[in-house]
C-alpha cells in the first residue's frame, strides 16, 4: 500500500517533510469516518423489499455495516481524501 504524504512535498524543488505517524493516522481514520457515514447514507437510501431485508438485525447493525465498510475502503486505498487532510493537518501545524 502506498504510504500517505502532503500534497505540498510533492511538488518540485520542496524538501520531503518528516510526517508524524499520528498526523497520517488521523487523517485515513477522518477518510474512514467520511467513507462510513457515505456508506450509512447509501445504505438508507436502499429500498427494502423482498430481495433487501434483514428485518430488525439489519436496522440494528446497519450503521455498524456502514462504519465497517469506510474503514475497509480506506485501507484499501480511500478515494485520495488522506492525503489532502494530511496535507490541511501539517499546514494548520505549521500555522500557515
Amino acid at each position: 500500500m502506498n504510504e500517505l504524504t502532503p500534497l505540498s512535498a510533492t511538488t518540485a524543488g520542496t524538501p520531503v517533510r518528516a510526517v508524524n505517524p499520528k498526523n497520517t493516522e488521523t487523517a485515513k481514520e477522518f477518510e474512514a469516518m467520511f467513507l462510513g457515514q457515505m456508506t450509512k447514507m447509501m445504505l438508507e437510501s436502499v429500498q427494502k423489499g423482498d430481495n433487501f431485508n434483514g428485518g430488525a438485525g439489519e436496522e440494528m447493525f446497519q450503521g455498524v455495516l456502514a462504519e465497517k465498510l469506510g474503514t475497509e475502503i480506506a485501507n484499501r486505498g480511500g478515494i485520495g481524501l488522506a492525503p489532502s487532510v494530511l496535507d490541511s493537518i501539517l499546514k494548520l501545524q505549521q500555522g500557515q
